[in-house]
């Protein structure tokens, strides 16, 4: 039988420093001699250099620091998988979703970021509820499997061998395991929040036995970095310039960096590392830590959030860019850059100094106002982030971002894939639905899971998803979509919005932008997401979009489905209360409303001098717009950054009753005051 032999000290796992990777721990030790001296090892690595240095800068005391060896039987994950769980997302300390990752074989690749793993979330919330639906997942490229060694006799008790091709392509866990692992994550998380009296957020490591696929959980501790950020104020950093990215990869923290980069080939060369430098590196260990705390950020070819460059770039708070693959290659030494981990999911590295900001945001200080402020939003990778501000819900998530960036095939070309005429497309489409049933439930899925993943964020807040607005150029862009898509002389004004969704030419498309969002709101539980219909001309074409979402699955009012529409168009406000009587709301789009009113071409660089919400003739659309709404019992807000820009608009929206204003992040904190401000004036005050 073999054995694994861990480390294990007194001050391990604190709740302000994790002791990650200082002490050592042997795994497959067979026989009593090998045992006996990974044991000797175990103990003698608490005096290891990196050990002491750790020690020193967290200031505990040497000789206080007590360190005891487990003997605890193998489980053959070597020819399974195994990974870590955090209960809640490392990046952002957002506490309602399980994190899993995974990969081939011994779990020691993951943690030491030498693999990029499988990665998937569980909405926690609707998990309780009794939902069991995956909330989203990314394939990693798990390039390596860690297993026995070949030999029981040597001291070389393990060996990476590459993962094949077909391996790569596959999930390390089906979705049923996943959830299995959640709820062990979850009762381990509820365990030692009653014993600590509050809620203790959780680091485990799993492992699933290749033999007979029973999944265990070999260690828990308490998560030691984004459970301890501070809910009272917020730090936010957002790029100014311009710049050529060189690099991407995952985004370790949400910061911003600058400076010169230092290639660290080997440990050799961690000699010639100064403070302040960018460590660029294969991968890193912990012997590596005492350079890492000098470094400005981290950037790394291999890992995943949970690899050591990771925990260590969290603990240190010091931006990271993990998993790029080419970092090493593409970067040179003596050479400035930017390191950008405050963009979303993806981090990236510019060429040079490229302008950033910073602030600190002390979130007891802003006002309350009465009427809703609410964000735009397109990304799910900047969701979890973004739910941290003081917002009352979303008030526009825009499908179409969700279906360029991470889909990025037209959904013609994956709902009926026989008429797609380009040879390219066609191979383009085989690759990226590679192990599903069919090409619609690619994208079924990855559009649930984008749009889920917003509702998760906010949810219970509400979030209102914009059903698809492309126009037709933008459509043909897609992958397969030129066969699909007529051209246009003026798509602003051409085949978009409602006109699409009942029309034979996109009827089936459609269909699976239905078929989404009913699993996001039965599957996932996230009723909390309400659907609004873009760009409806009139009345008759309301009601074919209204019965073509009902044959979808998505009928008005039930389960509590509420459907809102734009009002983006001049004969919406003149027919607003026709309108009223087939929508639960109204959002006004002030770009297209600004556009149709006034005739002005909001892409126009000829004519944009004329573009302005404040016309005298905008403003009376925007009361008609709210007063009519009101009129009907309709709630209705507008989703722009004209509040947000000009105070005398924000003042009147406000004083006719207007019920939410939903503007982009940056401009949140700005339209909070704003509003506020607005509230204590009355009505045509300067």
């Amino acid at each position: 039988m073999s054995v694994a032999v861990r480390s294990s000290a007194t001050a391990e796992d604190l709740p302000t420093a994790s002791f990650a990777g200082q002490h050592e721990s042997f795994l497959n030790v067979r026989g009593e001699t090998a045992l006996v001296d990974a044991c000797r090892r175990c103990f003698a690595s608490i005096f290891t250099d990196r050990a002491i240095i750790y020690r020193l800068d967290n200031g505990f005391d040497h000789f206080k620091v007590y360190l005891s060896v487990a003997v605890m039987k193998m489980v053959r994950s070597d020819i399974g998988a195994s990974g870590v769980i955090f209960t809640l997302d490392t990046e952002t300390g957002f506490r309602d979703v399980v994190f899993v990752t995974g990969g081939y074989g011994l779990g020691e690749n993951i943690v030491q970021g030498a693999i990029d793993p499988d990665e998937f979330y569980v909405h926690k919330p609707t998990f309780r509820q009794g939902f069991r639906t995956v909330l989203r997942r990314s394939l990693g490229a798990k390039q390596l499997r860690m297993t026995y060694g070949p030999d029981r006799n040597s001291k070389a008790r393990t060996r990476n061998k590459p993962t094949s091709k077909a391996e790569q392509r596959r999930f390390c866990l089906t979705d049923q395991e996943v959830l299995t692992l959640t709820g062990h994550a979850i009762a381990i998380e509820d365990h030692y929040s009653l014993k600590a009296s509050r809620p203790e957020p959780m680091d485990i490591e799993w492992a699933k036995d290749g033999q007979d696929g029973t999944l265990y959980i070999v260690q828990a501790r308490p998560e030691t970095v984004a459970s301890r950020r501070s809910a009272e104020t917020l730090d936010a950093y957002a790029i100014k310039g311009t710049g050529t990215v060189l690099v991407t990869g995952r985004a370790v923290g949400e910061k911003i960096a600058t400076g010169i980069v230092r290639v660290v080939a080997s440990p050799k060369d961690l000699d010639t590392f100064r403070p302040g430098e960018i460590l660029v590196a294969d991968a890193t260990t912990p012997d590596w830590q005492p350079v890492m705390k000098m470094a400005a950020a981290i950037i790394t070819n291999r890992g995943g959030r949970t690899c050591h460059a990771a925990i260590v770039a969290r603990e240190l708070g010091v931006p990271a860019v993990v998993g790029s693959r080419e970092a090493t290659a593409k970067l040179r030494t003596g050479a400035t850059m930017t390191v950008s981990c405050a963009e979303g999911d993806i981090g990236r590295v510019y060429e040079g100094a490229v302008p950033f900001e910073t602030s600190a945001i002390d979130l007891g200080d802003l006002p309350k106002p009465k009427t809703e402020v609410m964000i735009n939003l397109g990304d799910p990778d900047l969701a979890f982030r973004t739910a941290e501000l003081p917002c009352a819900g979303v008030g526009l998530a825009r499908m179409e971002f969700i279906i360029q960036e991470h889909i990025g095939i037209h959904p013609m070309a994956l709902a009926e894939p026989a008429r797609v005429g380009s040879a390219k497309a066609k191979a383009a489409i085989t690759r990226a639905t590679r192990g599903y049933s069919r090409p619609a439930d690619f994208f079924i899925e990855r559009l649930s899971e984008g749009v889920g993943t917003i509702a998760a964020a906010f949810y219970p807040r509400p979030v209102i998803v914009r059903l698809s607005d492309f126009k037709t150029n933008e459509y043909a862009g897609l992958i397969g979509g030129a066969g699909f898509e007529p051209k246009e002389d003026n798509p602003m004004l051409g085949f978009r919005g409602a006109s699409r969704y009942d029309h034979p030419a996109y009827a089936a498309g459609f269909a699976l932008e239905c078929a989404a969002l009913q699993r996001v709101r039965e599957k996932m539980g996230l009723i909390n997401l309400k659907i609004m219909v873009p760009f409806v001309r009139r009345e008759e074409e309301a009601k074919r979009v209204i019965a073509a979402m009902e044959r979808c699955g998505l009928k008005r009012g039930e389960n509590g489905l509420e459907v809102f529409v734009m009002c983006e168009i001049p004969n919406n406000v003149i027919r607003i209360d026709a309108f009223a009587a087939l929508f639960d709301g109204f959002s006004i789009g002030s770009n297209d409303l600004t556009q149709l009113t006034l005739g002005v071409d909001r892409d126009s660089e000829i004519v944009a001098f004329d573009f302005d919400e404040r016309d005298p003739g905008m403003m009376e659309m925007l009361r008609l717009a709210v007063t009519g709404a009101k009129r009907n019992h309709r709630h209705v807000g507008i989703c722009g950054e004209a509040p947000a820009n000009y105070p005398e608009i924000a003042a009147a929206l406000v004083g006719w009753g207007i019920d939410s204003i939903s503007v982009n992040p940056a401009s949140l904190i700005s339209a909070i005051k704003v509003v506020a401000d607005a509230e204590q004036r009355p009505l045509g005050a300067a």
